[in-house]
C-alpha cells in the first residue's frame, strides 16, 4: 500500500529529508518512502518513482510530502511516528558549544557582524530573498538550494560582480573558502592551487588528487552548473577566476566543468589569455582546440588536470604519469576465468559518469546510460542494463523517496547484486566519494553487497576508485583496504579505473 500525508508550512533543507528518508526505510513492513518538498519538481519526481499520492496536489512547496510504500497499516503508522522522532530531533538539535542559534538572517549578523559569507540551503522560492540579504550586507553567497529561476540566478550574480563579491549556486554543492569545506567536500591540504568549477564531484575528485600528490589548494570556488549554459553565460565562472588571479596565496588555477556553452567558453578563453598565473582547463567533452587557443593547458581527464597542476605549481615539467604496464597487469588478472561480455558501472558522482563515458567511447564506443553521450544510448529502462551500461546514480529517477547515493549506498547494494546475477557482467563498476556529507562508513554498506557478488559470480572484477583523503571524516587508506580486502580492485582514481575497463573490455 501506497499512503500520503502533508506537513503543511515545515520546511527542512534537502539534506536532512534525504537521513530522514533512509530511517523511515529501516522501520520494518516499509518498502520504500520519501520526505520531499512539494515543489512542483519533486512531485514530477515522485510521479516517476511510484510514490504519488492524489492528496498532492493540494500541496505547494512550502508543504512537506511524505510518502511510504508499505506492507501494512501498521507499518505505515510506524514509519509516521519514526518521521516524527526524525523531524523532533532535529529541531532540538543544539550546537555542540551551546550558542544560540538565530532563527533570521538579521538576527545572525547581529551575534556575528565579523561574518562575511552566507551558506544557504531554504526553499527554492526564499533562496533569492535571503541571498539579496547577504549581498546587501557585503557576504559573499554560497547557495546550496536549487530551484531558483534563471532570472534570480543572473540579476544576483550581477549584483555579486558589482560588488565584488561571490554568488556561488544556486544548486552549489561543494566548494573550499580559505580552508573551510563547505557541503559536500573533502578535507584537503592549504596550498597554492586553486580551483574553479561547475562541477562538485569534479571539484572533490581534483582536489582530492591534489592533496593527495602533496600539493595543497588556495581556494575552491563552485559556481553550480547552470553558471556555464547559455543563459547565465558564466558570470561567476570568469568572476572566480579572476578573483584567482588575484589572490596572493594562489600560483597555479585550474577550471573544472562540463562543456559550457560554446558562447560561454569563449568568453572563459578571453579571460584565460590576461591571466598570468598557469591555468589548467578540464572542461569533460569540450571541443581540445578550442580551449588550446585560450593559452590554457589543456587536460585530457580530472586525474590529468590534478597532475598537471602539482607539475606547475612545483615549477616541472609535466610528463603522464600513467602506469599503462601495471594497469594492463591489473586487467589481466581480471580477465582470468571472467567469461562475462559487458561493463556496468554504477555512479554516485555525475561528472565522473561522464568522464568514464568519453573515456570509453574511442575504444568501446558508446555505451547506455540515462545520461548517455548519444541520445541514441538512452536506456529502454534505468532498472535494466543493455550491453555496457554505466549509470549516474545521482540522478532524479533514482533519488526520488531515497538519500542520493552518496548518503545512503542501499540502491546501489541491490544493483551490484543484481548485475552479478547476470552471466554477462564481467565487471562492475563504481565510484565511492568520501568527505563531509557522504556516508561516514561506506565499506560497513559495500563489503556485504561484494561478497554476496563473488559468490554469485566468483569471476566478476569489481573495480573502484575513492574520490577522497586520509584526512576525511571516512579516512581513504582505511576505505581502500576494507575493500580490497573484500576482493574489489581499488584504482588511485576514476581515470585509472576507466582505461583498466577498457582493456578488460578488449582482452575479453
Amino acid at each position: 500500500m501506497i499512503k500520503g500525508t502533508i506537513k503543511q508550512g515545515e520546511y527542512f533543507d534537502s539534506v536532512t529529508l534525504m537521513i530522514v528518508s533512509k530511517e523511515l526505510n529501516k522501520v520494518e513492513g516499509v518498502n520504500d518512502s520519501s520526505a520531499i518538498m512539494g515543489t512542483g519538481e519533486n512531485k514530477a519526481i515522485l510521479k516517476m518513482a511510484g510514490l504519488y499520492v492524489e492528496a498532492f496536489d493540494k500541496a505547494d512547496d512550502t508543504d512537506m510530502l511524505i510518502s511510504i510504500d508499505s506492507e501494512n497499516e501498521t507499518a505505515y503508522k510506524n514509519a509516521l511516528e519514526q518521521l516524527d522522532k526524525e523531524l523532533d530531533a532535529v529541531r532540538n538539535k543544539s550546537s555542540e558549544t551551546g550558542d544560540f542559534s538565530p532563527k533570521s538572517f538579521e538576527g545572525a549578523v547581529e551575534i556575528m557582524p565579523e561574518a562575511n559569507l552566507s551558506l544557504i540551503s531554504v526553499a527554492g522560492k526564499y533562496a533569492s530573498q535571503e541571498a539579496q540579504k547577504a549581498l546587501d550586507n557585503n557576504m559573499h553567497v554560497m547557495m546550496f538550494s536549487d530551484n531558483v529561476s534563471v532570472a534570480d540566478e543572473i540579476n544576483l550574480k550581477n549584483q555579486a560582480k558589482e560588488k565584488g563579491l561571490l554568488m556561488m549556486g544556486p544548486d552549489c554543492g561543494t566548494a573550499i573558502i580559505n580552508g573551510v569545506p563547505l557541503a559536500f567536500a573533502n578535507v584537503t591540504t592549504k596550498g597554492k592551487i586553486g580551483l574553479v568549477a561547475a562541477s562538485g564531484t569534479g571539484l572533490q575528485e581534483v582536489s582530492s588528487i591534489i592533496t593527495n600528490l602533496g600539493e595543497g589548494i588556495s581556494q575552491a570556488i563552485g559556481t553550480g552548473g547552470r553558471d556555464v549554459k547559455e543563459e547565465v553565460g558564466g558570470i561567476m565562472f570568469i568572476e572566480a577566476l579572476k578573483a584567482l588571479n588575484a589572490d596572493q596565496q594562489t600560483e597555479v588555477i585550474v577550471l573544472v566543468s562540463k562543456p559550457p556553452h560554446i558562447s560561454v567558453l569563449e568568453k572563459i578563453g578571453e579571460e584565460v589569455k590576461k591571466i598570468t598565473k598557469p591555468v589548467v582547463a578540464i572542461f569533460i567533452g569540450a571541443d581540445k582546440k578550442t580551449v588550446e587557443k585560450s593559452g590554457a593547458i589543456v587536460a585530457g581527464n580530472l586525474a590529468e588536470a590534478a597532475n598537471m597542476a602539482v607539475a606547475a605549481a612545483r615549477g616541472e615539467k609535466y610528463t603522464p604519469k600513467l602506469a599503462t604496464e601495471q594497469l594492463e597487469e591489473t586487467a589481466k588478472k581480471a580477465v582470468e576465468n571472467n567469461s562475462g561480455k559487458y561493463l556496468r558501472g554504477l555512479f554516485s558522482g555525475g561528472t565522473l559518469c561522464d568522464e568514464t563515458q568519453l573515456l570509453l567511447k574511442e575504444t568501446v564506443g558508446y555505451v547506455y546510460s540515462n545520461t548517455p553521450l548519444n541520445p541514441d544510448f538512452q536506456l529502454n529502462s534505468i532498472w535494466q542494463s543493455q550491453k555496457n551500461t554505466i549509470l549516474d546514480m545521482g540522478e532524479d529517477e533514482f533519488t526520488a523517496g531515497r538519500p542520493h547515493p552518496m548518503i545512503d549506498f542501499s540502491l546501489r547494494m541491490k544493483r551490484i547484486i543484481e548485475e552479478a546475477k547476470d552471466p554477462e557482467t564481467a565487471i562492475i563498476l563504481l565510484d565511492v566519494v568520501l568527505g563531509y556529507g557522504s556516508h561516514l562508513n561506506p565499506e560497513e554498506e559495500l563489503v556485504p553487497a561484494f561478497a554476496e557478488a563473488k559468490k554469485i559470480n566468483p569471476n566478476v572484477a569489481i573495480i573502484c576508485s575513492i574520490t577522497g583523503t586520509d584526512g576525511d571524516p571516512q579516512n581513504r587508506a582505511k576505505v581502500k583496504s576494507e575493500l580490497e580486502k573484500a576482493g574489489a580492485i581499488i584504482l588511485a582514481n576514476n581515470a585509472e579505473a576507466s582505461t583498466v575497463c577498457d582493456m578488460i573490455l578488449k582482452q575479453l
